[in-house]
């Protein structure tokens, strides 16, 4: 059934029309509350920058509480209000809603609440259209930070099927909501699973590689990094980065860039000299790439299969510098803790027997990892869509002069 057959089925004959946010509902601004006022237990409370990062679109209950004392003093959301955080540095975010579906709730300032009878979902889904945020753009003020006034919402009109019979209205608008949440509770879904398949890779990944790289004293010929590998670091400087350069650069942090030199071509395994990734592998470098002066190139030599020298390090090599270290959190490396690390050296066919069995789960657990938000952007434009389709009602003559 083709988008416009099914609304004309929806609507049934009724004619949509675009009110002013001014005219089907009330704005209403909270105040006092601030985040040292939250407490363990008491009178449910909702601050504006929660909204930002602790709801979705809608919530029935909240995160954080405060005394029954201060909330006699500040103003309320009820149940169907739409919630509105009105500061933000980026104009996107200005005017972000959460559709309340709780009873009564503290609201914070920066914070409005819009008071209405429309289904609330339904108001929530329309304030993400870009419609919606056409409109919104023309009455942000502000240069930091970004707001807009209870006024000048007033004025956005958002469309209402027939809203001279209420009942019917919110039918429609309880229809449309259905199909949207349909699709949100879709992303939900399919992100929980494939989180779930996510962490269960890793889980089997980290078990099998400590099962197989765990070996006894007298098992194995043991060695230290410093025997089997060459250990060096870069000569560049993040700020020599090139957006197109044609070489990859390996610097400290886990995404490459880019050079139009390069100064090594070789296998070698990166891990970072200083900064959060310490400790740490991001990188396994083969053929030709730049390095920055604060990483380390590890390059085994012909006893090493090179892949089995990279699982054990990113195994062991962060817990090894923590505990060789006197502090107990190491901001930098030297050269000398990579030269003590001890490292075993099996057969090289039991090293490339451990490499291949190894591999197949990095290779599961990397297609997961990098299919994930490639699956979750996905499904967001197919919501973003439909919401856009579902809520792009014509507008008449009078509605457009207006």
């Amino acid at each position: 059934m083709s988008h416009l057959s099914y609304m004309e089925k929806l609507l049934d004959g009724v004619e949509v029309v675009w009110l002013p946010l001014g005219e089907i509902g009330q704005f209403i601004r909270g105040n006092g509350l601030q985040k040292k006022d939250f407490i363990e237990t008491g009178f449910p409370a909702i601050h504006y920058g929660q909204i930002y990062t602790k709801y979705g679109l809608s919530a029935d209950e909240t995160f954080t509480y405060i005394s029954e004392e201060l909330a006699k003093k500040l103003r309320k959301a009820e149940r169907n209000d739409l919630l509105l955080a009105t500061t933000s540095e980026n104009d996107d975010d200005v005017v972000k809603p959460l559709a309340w579906l709780g009873n009564q709730s503290a609201i914070s300032g920066d914070m409005m609440l819009f008071r209405h009878e429309q289904n609330v979902k339904y108001l929530a889904h329309y304030f993400l259209t870009e419609a919606f945020q056409a409109q919104k753009r023309k009455y942000i003020t502000g240069a930091k930070v970004r707001r807009v006034s209870s006024g000048d919402l007033s004025k956005i009109v958002v469309p209402i099927p027939c809203p001279d019979n209420p009942e019917k209205s919110l039918a429609i608008q309880a229809e449309i909501v259905c199909i949207l949440d349909a699709f949100t509770a879709m992303t939900a879904e399919l992100t929980a699973e494939l989180t779930a398949e996510l962490n269960m890779r890793k889980k089997q990944y980290n078990y099998y590689r400590e099962h197989l790289l765990s070996f006894d004293e007298g098992d194995v010929e043991w060695k230290t990094l410093g025997d089997i590998a060459e250990i060096g670091t870069g000569k560049h400087d993040t700020r020599d980065a090139i957006e197109d350069g044609e070489y990859i650069f390996y610097a400290r942090g886990r995404e490459p860039l880019k050079l139009n030199t390069f100064n090594f071509d070789e296998t070698a395994i990166i891990t970072a000299g200083d900064g959060a990734g310490v400790g740490k592998v991001y990188h396994y470098a083969q053929g030709k790439y730049a390095l920055h002066q604060r990483a380390y190139r590890i390059v085994p030599d012909d006893s090493m299969h090179p892949r089995f020298v990279y699982h054990y390090i990113s195994a062991y090599f962060n817990d090894y510098i923590q505990k060789a270290s006197v502090s107990s959190s190491v901001t930098s490396l030297r050269r000398p803790m990579f030269l003590k690390f001890p490292i075993p050296v099996p057969p090289h066919s039991e090293q490339s027997r451990i490499v291949e069995i190894l591999e197949k789960f990095e290779t599961l657990t990397t297609s997961i990892q990098e299919g994930l938000p490639r699956e979750i952007e996905l499904r967001q434009k197919q919501y973003e869509y439909y919401r856009d389709l579902l809520l792009s009602f014509p507008k008449s003559h009078s509605d457009e002069a207006a």
